[in-house]
């Protein structure tokens, strides 16, 4: 049984995607064993609360570093002994410190097709203004490994949308989700799920 872990801010629409995937057996012999919130108030923790999965709140704010707010996650991550680590609208970088114990085992989703409109700076619907006032004609999500430099961890999955006259950010952003976002994060986790993601060095290798 693989043991997820989900890391959240907000509404936790792809924690819910990756949650309907399991509970619907397209990710096989997985369970979320823990969802951990930033924010008390997420709407995230309620979902995970009417799935009956456990969940805690854990705010920066209470830490006087950043550090041990990151050994506060990873240990209650560990005391669950949690294989893999989803963050689903995690409004908090990690550090360093935290991919020690979790190397090539944490995920994220970006909503735009990394490396356009990625990194610092690049979240929620800054990303759909941007990639709108930019004029582009595609758009999409991306899914990869997290390391400690934002959003430049090796990809795992891609899905172009594209981008229609009149959008707005709330549009596209919602278009995405849809037709992106909620498609390829619960792929990659089931590849996850199935041992067959490999990387090589920056490279994410899915095995037939």
């Amino acid at each position: 049984m693989l043991r997820i872990g989900a890391l959240v801010s907000g509404g936790g629409t792809n924690l819910q995607a990756v949650m309907n995937a399991i509970d619907s057996g397209l990710i096989p012999d997985a369970e979320i064993s823990i969802v951990i919130s930033n924010k008390k108030n997420a709407f995230a923790l309620e979902r995970a609360t009417n799935a009956g999965i456990e969940n805690v709140v854990i705010q920066r704010k209470n830490f006087s570093k950043s550090e041990d707010f990151d050994r506060a996650l990873a240990d209650e991550l560990r005391s669950r002994n949690v294989e893999l680590i989803l963050l689903a609208g995690f409004m908090s970088i990690l550090g360093p410190s935290f991919f020690e114990h979790y190397e090539n085992r944490v995920m994220n989703i970006h909503p735009a097709l990394i490396p356009a409109f990625s990194g610092p700076g690049y979240y929620g619907l800054k990303v759909h203004e941007a990639v709108l006032e930019y004029g582009c004609k595609i758009s999409g999500a991306s899914v990869h490994f997290v390391t400690p430099e934002v959003d430049a961890g090796p990809l795992i999955l891609q899905k172009a949308v594209v981008v229609e006259s009149g959008d707005t950010a709330e549009i596209l952003q919602k278009r995405i989700m849809e037709e992106a976002e909620w498609q390829i994060y619960p792929e990659a986790v089931r590849l996850f799920a199935l041992g067959k993601l490999r990387v090589d060095g920056h490279q994410v290798i899915i095995k037939k």
